[in-house]
């Protein structure tokens, strides 16, 4: 029997079960699919505790990568054995699973040389820092970016995408460990947002002149230091809201602080273009296969430890990415 983690109402970590799950065979436009690695990221616990709504009962999950075992009537972009990974949004939702029914449409053909895990690692993660680097803002060598969870599996993308780019690199991080790993990863400074004034530090490394762009997953509680660690006319890029969402604002702080941008942009709508999605997948594969950005997996899950993975994502206790295996 095959085995799926599934919730029946939003909550905490201890709300998902791992429970036995019938698959049955594609319909028009879905593939069978036999995973092999599951991606954890901090976007499922927000299906989990009802900030992202969806009907319930549901399953868990947005990436996997795996091996077509079926086809339904219509697939065209993949057939049988195919290596494949996927992430998305509602219609990628079940990824928690040893095989599946998924639709078609969101798969990526593996390279022979990105193997599943790290495929289950990055997709999500790979195409955020992708559309983060390549798409929102027309960076030019020399200018200088504040980047929040600098240890956390896209900071880590961004932070090593962003020195190929010739950027300058401020991370946050809570701890010397994930200090440690960050550097490692192209950080040229470290703030820690625990116990230093992240505007001021950052102003101080930068000659009082501020970043050109803020990356902050982190949300509500580094919202405002966010906006006032960026030079007159800079970006803030919105990219989660780990600490919760952020309390509502007068436009007018944003001329007030320097004529700066803001913008909350979501993975969907720069895949949503299968030519730019491919574009953007071959960019990244690119990168880790040529060694150029390495993928770091420093947790490994098995699905029915899905609450413990959980519970350890929200505490912060985990390094770059981690992932179920099968």
């Amino acid at each position: 029997m095959e085995k799926a983690v599934r919730f029946y109402e939003a909550g905490g970590p201890e709300v998902l079960r791992y429970e036995d799950a019938e698959v049955g065979e594609p319909g028009p436009g879905q593939v069978l699919l036999r995973q092999v690695a599951v991606g954890l990221n901090y976007a499922d616990t927000y299906f989990r505790n009802g900030t992202y709504p969806i009907p319930l009962p549901a399953g868990m999950g947005v990436e996997a990568a795996g091996v077509v075992q079926a086809v339904g009537q219509g697939v065209n972009n993949v057939k049988v054995g195919d290596r494949v990974s996927y992430t998305g949004f509602i219609n990628t939702l079940g990824a928690y699973a040893t095989s599946r029914l998924v639709d078609a449409a969101p798969l990526i053909q593996l390279p022979e040389d990105i193997a599943f895990e790290t495929a289950a690692a990055m997709t999500m993660r790979g195409l955020t820092s992708a559309y983060l680097m390549r798409r929102i803002y027309d960076f030019r060598p020399g200018q200088a970016i504040l980047l929040h969870a600098a240890a956390g599996g896209v900071g880590l993308i961004v932070a090593q995408w962003a020195k190929l780019l010739g950027l300058t690199v401020i991370g946050t991080v809570s701890t010397e460990a994930k200090a440690e790993v960050a550097r490692a990863h192209g950080c040229d400074h470290i703030v820690y947002y625990g116990r230093e004034d992240v505007a001021k530090r950052v102003r101080e490394l930068t000659g009082g002149q501020g970043v050109d762009v803020v990356f902050d997953s982190v949300g509500k509680s580094t919202f405002m230091g966010s906006l006032d660690s960026l030079k007159r006319r800079g970006l803030m890029v919105c990219v989660g809201t780990a600490s919760g969402t952020i309390d509502a604002f007068d436009p007018q702080i944003l001329a007030r602080k320097g004529s700066l941008y803001l913008t909350r942009p979501a993975l969907a709508d720069y895949i949503a273009d299968p030519a730019e999605k491919a574009a953007l997948a071959a960019e990244v594969f690119g990168h880790i296969a040529a060694g150029r950005i390495r993928i770091e997996i420093n947790q490994r899950y098995a699905l029915q430890d899905a609450v413990q993975a959980h519970r350890d994502l929200e505490a912060r206790k985990t390094i770059g990415s981690s992932i179920f295996v099968i």
